[in-house]
């Protein structure tokens, strides 16, 4: 038989590139791709997925663009529509989310934990599901420091914002869900550009460092923020990508949860110094501490100036390290390794100089 994808969250940036990762590994048995597109974002999704399939010459006609939205009943759908897809999807994808750090709690419950409740809910209805793949996060372990493994997810941890927190719960339904659902959930570290290319939509994340140094660029000062000696996880869109195609489609996969984190991961000191070094030829001098740091980013002006966060601050000071060997250990067969920050800190840098002025690529 052949597959039959549905995916919530187009146009954003990782399900468009999904669509394209799984177009490229699976192309030959896929019959329909289904993307669940919120009303307001049907336009932008017509001219993405048209853009898409001209690049790469790919049947537009198997494409399904559904209008609907996860946190309504029935995910937002029109019932034909609805009936139709559930007796021919084989394999869910849901990355649906509210991905912002300083997301309010009403709006990150609603689509992260009430969204994701009703997704999974829907999926019991489908009749010929091979794969309901969520996309989690590896900070769902929160405040909790020291070894984190795949297999673990409750443990009494405290969240540094909203979007941990939410994101937590959701994964615990998901997690009881594998007890009848082909399940498989993926928690990516945090996702950065394309390591060939530099390529992402949005200057989040480690670019809120570039942001920074883009600022202070002519000043005098340029300190470390605090000692820096926790580790920094930041995972290149491609081998997330490359990572949860593959593994959604193996047998392997079913009933497990991956931390598709970097192995071998640098500080966050070593990543502030090297993105200093080759972003401004300068090497950081000096230490303040984060409190100190944190302080004018109470004020809006001077934040979105700086375009930097204050939420972002807490990464520098959580002492976790997110063991992934399950997938490193199901992905070895298929040569998908996660590449080393150095090797493509150029491309990253270079996509940033090139669209740092694009307002849309800024959170802030």
């Amino acid at each position: 038989m052949e597959d039959s994808i549905f995916i919530t969250g187009y146009p954003g940036f990782l399900a468009q590139n999904l669509v394209e990762q799984i177009i490229k590994d699976h192309g030959q048995t896929i019959q329909n791709i289904y993307l669940l597109v919120l009303p307001k974002e049907m336009e932008k999704a017509q001219i993405e997925l048209n853009h898409f399939t001209s690049r790469t010459a790919t049947d537009r006609n198997i494409f399904t663009i559904v209008p609907g939205d996860i946190t309504k009943t029935g995910l937002g759908m029109i019932e034909e529509t609805a009936k139709e897809i559930e007796n021919s999807v084989t394999h869910l994808f849901h990355l649906a989310a509210i991905y912002d750090l300083a997301v309010p709690e009403s709006l990150a419950y609603e689509v992260n934990v009430h969204g994701t409740k009703l997704v999974t809910e829907w999926a019991r209805k489908i009749t010929q599901l091979k794969r309901y793949v969520y996309f989690s996060t590896a900070y769902v372990s929160g405040t909790r420091e020291g070894r984190i493994y795949e297999t673990e997810l409750q443990m009494g941890q405290s969240f540094k914002n909203h979007y941990e927190r939410t994101k937590y719960e959701a994964e615990i339904i998901v997690e009881k869900a594998k007890v009848d659902l082909p399940t498989t959930i993926i928690r990516p570290g945090i996702v950065r550009g394309h390591s060939q290319t530099g390529e992402t939509t949005k200057f989040d994340g480690i670019y809120f460092m570039l942001n920074l140094f883009d600022r202070l660029a002519l000043s005098p000062v340029l300190p470390y923020l605090g000692d820096g000696h926790v580790e920094g996880n930041f995972v290149p869109v491609d081998y997330v990508l490359k990572a949860s195609s593959y593994l959604a489609f193996q047998k392997v996969g079913i009933g497990k949860t991956y931390h598709l984190t970097d192995p071998e991961p640098y500080s966050m000191r070593q990543l502030y110094q090297m993105l200093a070094e080759s972003y401004l030829g300068r090497e950081p001098k000096g230490q303040i501490s984060l409190e100190l740091a944190s302080l004018p980013l109470n004020f809006s002006n001077i934040k979105k100036w700086l375009k930097v966060e204050k939420e972002a601050l807490a990464y520098f000071k959580i002492d976790s390290s997110y063991d992934c060997t399950q997938a490193v250990t199901d992905l070895k067969d298929a040569d998908i390794v996660c590449p080393d920050f150095k090797v493509s800190i150029y491309s990253m840098i270079d996509f940033y100089r090139k669209y740092k002025h694009d307002y849309n690529k800024h959170i802030l």
